[in-house]
């Protein structure tokens, strides 16, 4: 089983959920994707995919990107799992408390919420100084990430697998050419 854990306003819709569906139905695999849309706020969020991870027939391989990468690192340490992270978000607390007081709308479905502290407390409740079970993660990076700062994970997860690529942007644009390398791990 592969659970994708999407980011920051994103949804299951997203282009890399799909090319992760995709390429498992190419592999007669369909029925290991799952893929949750999840609440906004971050406990609840945790809570839904702990529900999938304690209930799936298997331990899951958790692919997180972005929010969802910070996500998985919580959810590594909780459960002990191994975990792609994309791109991932590294003390989310901090990088989004410039948007507290906010409305976000989901890029997917156009749904809306107002960010508010209780997500930053939410956020701070779930990070780590250092990640546990480091070596059950696998962190690719792009330096195009217009978004996230690569050298700040590249640095927090530097005793983590790490693969880095020049180029591409926070999208984490050549995932589907890494698959095979996911599958893998």
């Amino acid at each position: 089983m592969m659970l994708y854990i999407h980011g920051f306003n994103s949804s299951p819709l997203s282009s890399k959920a799909q090319q992760l569906r995709e390429w498992l139905v190419a592999q007669g695999r369909e029925a290991e994707w799952v893929a949750p849309a999840l609440p906004h706020d971050p406990a609840q969020a945790i809570a839904l995919l702990s529900r999938v991870i304690e209930t799936a027939p298997t331990p899951p391989k958790l692919i997180g990107s972005s929010l969802g990468g910070f996500y998985a690192t919580y959810l590594v340490s909780r459960y002990q799992l191994k975990a792609v992270l994309l791109n991932p978000a590294v003390h989310p607390s901090l990088l989004l408390r410039p948007l507290v007081g906010k409305m976000q709308t989901n890029w997917h479905d156009a749904s809306t919420y107002l960010f508010t502290t209780a997500h930053l407390d939410a956020l701070s409740a779930l990070e780590q100084f250092t990640p546990t079970f480091p070596k059950n993660l696998l962190v690719l990076l792009e330096t195009g990430d217009e978004v996230l700062d690569w050298q700040v994970a590249a640095h927090y997860y530097r005793q983590a697998h790490q693969a880095v690529f020049q180029g591409g942007d926070h999208s984490f644009s050549r995932f589907q050419d890494l698959l095979e390398l996911v599958d893998r791990f």
